[in-house]
């Protein structure tokens, strides 16, 4: 398993030098790449016309074909030469990407999505050192560089890895950071016959119920709802000054502090969050719905306060993939599966019902009332459960609903089926 661990760095002036010039030669690689896709992009967008073209149709732009132009580019500018070969190949790689999630926007039908932008001269682009460019010794790590080989860049990482596979430096703020992809070992997974399944909301973090039929709840201590009133208040200051002047940095340089302390704030509470649930669950196995966080917005239902809970601060796939690698190091695993129409089914009867956001309690004519909540995270462990065949696990669980008071479920195929039982009985 591959782990990412951010460690900051303490440059030396000569050092800090160092990398701002790396750094430049990065930066002057990734806009004359960019310049040369959105060229030819734009040359083919136009009607191909021999007498607009009469060489032929412009020449398609690729990875490929940058990377295999580096070594006549550095030949024509040697100062790229001072900076490790694959790390430009990464910037070309990071490019790439960038222009094949646009061109992905564009084949979709989004006519807003606009290519890559070019990157200023303050901006510190990150260079990538993929699987080779640096030495590690004693607990320090040497970056290869060949600008100033009486400058060498090491520093202390004061921590033995299994295997190093990456090494990014970048700049956040006015600090320095190493950004290290390296092995974990995993423990190996056993199914022991319990299971959690779990409903993601943004009221609620989650809502899990185990196969003891318990239920467990994290409210969301959302606070967004502190810091956006002040970012929006601050960001209306800025607008009203002239873009660039004292004042204006001064506003943006207070509005972004306070943008990452709320970003931290739920980062820090989703970490203690996954983290005591992987700790104090003794299933193995873990149900979470598949819900996708970017077809949210384009919802008929979607509203402004919506999407920005679940857009700019609900971070719920991060709160997934946190909650994912907890699981895997502990010797667990976590399962996706499709949770459509788990919060407008009725778990006991099976017939759906029309659940807008606000109307957080479910009444079914079967007599079932309970959490919008509670019910889809009762579905999800059904459709599992059913889905893989475990009917010793659905008889249990159904028992142990029983018990904690919850009405049991009329049928197993109830829960999936199209038509419910209790849709003609009125």
């Amino acid at each position: 398993m591959q782990l990412t661990e951010k460690i900051c760095i303490h440059p030396t002036p000569e050092q800090e030098e160092v990398l701002w010039y790396l750094s430049e030669q990065c930066r002057q690689i990734y806009n004359f790449a960019l310049a040369e896709r959105r060229r030819a992009w734009e040359l083919n967008n136009l009607r191909f016309d021999f007498q607009v073209f009469p060489w032929g149709k412009p020449e398609y732009i690729c990875y490929f074909k940058q990377q295999n132009d580096l070594p006549e580019l550095k030949e024509k500018y040697p100062r790229y030469s001072f900076v490790y070969s694959k790390v430009l190949q990464m910037v070309l790689r990071t490019l790439d990407a960038d222009y094949k999630s646009f061109m992905t926007l564009r084949a979709k039908g989004d006519r807003d999505a606009q290519p890559p932008g070019f990157k200023g001269r303050k901006y510190f682009t990150t260079m990538i050192y993929n699987q080779s460019g640096y030495k590690i010794k004693d607990g320090r790590i040497t970056i290869t560089q060949f600008y100033r080989k009486d400058t060498p860049l090491t520093f202390d990482i004061s921590k033995e890895y299994l295997k190093i596979y990456q090494i990014s430096v970048f700049k956040d703020g006015n600090k320095y950071y190493l950004s290290i992809v390296h092995e974990v070992p995993e423990k190996p997974y056993m199914n022991n016959g319990f299971y959690q399944a779990i409903d993601l909301g943004i009221t609620k973090t989650v809502t899990a119920i185990n196969t003891q039929g318990k239920f467990f709840e994290a409210t969301n201590p959302r606070p967004d709802k502190y810091w956006n009133p002040k970012v929006d208040a601050i960001q209306s200051r800025r607008d009203h000054c002239k873009k660039g002047s004292n004042k204006w940095k001064h506003l943006h340089e207070a509005m972004n502090k306070r943008k990452k302390k709320c970003s931290n704030q739920i980062k820090d509470s989703q970490h203690k969050l996954s983290r005591n649930m992987v700790d104090n669950t003794r299933a193995n196995t873990v149900i979470i719905g598949d819900l996708d966080v970017k077809k949210m917005p384009k919802s008929k239902k979607a509203t402004s306060g919506l999407n920005r809970s679940t857009q700019n601060n609900g971070y719920i796939s991060r709160f997934v993939r946190f909650l994912t690698y907890k699981a895997e190091l502990a010797g667990k695993k976590v399962t996706e599966i499709d949770e459509r129409h788990t919060s407008k089914r009725c778990y006991v009867c099976g017939k759906e019902h029309d659940m807008p956001l606000w109307k957080r309690t479910m009444e079914c004519d079967c007599g079932n009332v309970i959490d919008r909540d509670r019910n889809s995270a009762i579905n999800i462990m059904l459709r599992f459960l059913s889905q893989n065949a475990m009917w010793t696990g659905y008889q249990q669980f159904v028992d142990n609903l029983r018990k904690t008071g919850p009405p049991v479920p009329i049928h197993v195929l109830a829960v999936h089926s199209q038509e419910a039982p209790c849709a003609s009985v009125r």
